[in-house]
């Protein structure tokens, strides 16, 4: 085995045999799932594909032996956003089927613990989706994580670090993804233009109806981004610093880097048939079988 495939954690960068070998060290892979989107008059479209994969880079470094971090998938669910120039958008079951594309083949070639890190907020329902069948039509163990939850494990970072209204001041191009871009990739922030805006039916004070990144309203009608915002910023992002954008990637990176040295080493659950005389049909879903 050689010491490469131990401390490489770009996926991409190994070579076939040194893939045998990561397998071997029973890495777990990570797929970088983004977008690209508007992020208002002061961030780029890379948002999605920046934030994620900075983290995820970061882990990587933080735990070489353990991880491997694909290449991102750069093109999300985003079609709400279509009215604001220069967003791209995947068909919901296009992306679902490309993450499992990965995910598959991943399986396939021996890994058996797959993280999806999630950059864009929509993307969410079709990687939960994703990982689901993954667990169902694989003999690997996937999981979604979006990464600003990451900075919900610790009970005391975020009332800490957070200064922005609750809800809404963290939602879309907002005080926490201005801070990390601006801490990641400063040079590219239009400074000039950072101004805060505002979710228009959060500003129903609906008990029903609002948004963040870290919760939702029960019954949040969620349509046309530009139906509810005219600039396509959603939150406090004249709040956002670079300090504080390194704060957030330092807990985000602290704890993915905790999360992988965990799931790397937990059991799998095992399934069990309880039908009192077995099955004379195979599953029509493309289930792998019991013990396979």
């Amino acid at each position: 085995m050689t010491s490469r495939a131990r401390e490489e954690y770009r996926y991409e960068k190994l070579t076939w045999p040194e893939i045998n070998d990561a397998v071997d060290l029973g890495k777990v892979c990570l797929v970088p799932c983004g977008a690209v989107e508007q992020h208002g008059p002061h961030l780029p479209l890379d948002v999605d594909l920046v934030c994620p994969l900075g983290i995820a880079h970061g882990a990587g470094r933080e735990v070489a032996d353990k991880l491997l971090v694909l290449p991102v998938l750069a093109y999300g669910y985003t079609g709400h956003v279509m009215d604001f120039p220069g967003t791209i958008n995947t068909d919901y079951e296009h992306f679902i089927h490309q993450v499992l594309d990965v995910t598959k083949s991943l399986a396939y070639h021996g890994f058996k613990k797959i993280i999806l890190l999630n950059g864009h907020g929509s993307n969410w329902p079709n990687l939960d989706i994703a990982a689901r069948r993954t667990n169902l039509e694989t003999d690997a163990e996937c999981v979604p994580i979006s990464w600003w939850n990451l900075l919900t494990v610790d009970r005391e970072f975020l009332p800490r670090w957070r200064q922005s209204k609750f809800p809404g001041g963290c939602s879309h191009a907002c005080e926490l993804e201005t801070s990390l871009y601006l801490y990641l990739d400063g040079d590219n922030v239009r400074k000039d233009r950072i101004q805060s805006g505002v979710i228009s039916f959060n500003e129903e004070e609906s008990p029903f109806q609002w948004v963040d990144l870290f919760a939702a309203g029960p019954a949040s009608v969620i349509s046309w981004t530009s139906s509810y915002s005219e600039t396509g910023v959603l939150g406090d992002a004249e709040l956002a610093t670079a300090e504080k954008g390194r704060e957030a990637y330092e807990e985000a990176v602290r704890q993915l880097a905790r999360f992988v040295t965990w799931f790397q080493s937990r059991p799998r659950d095992v399934r069990r048939d309880l039908h009192r005389r077995p099955p004379t049909m195979p599953l029509p879903w493309g289930q792998r079988p019991i013990g396979g």
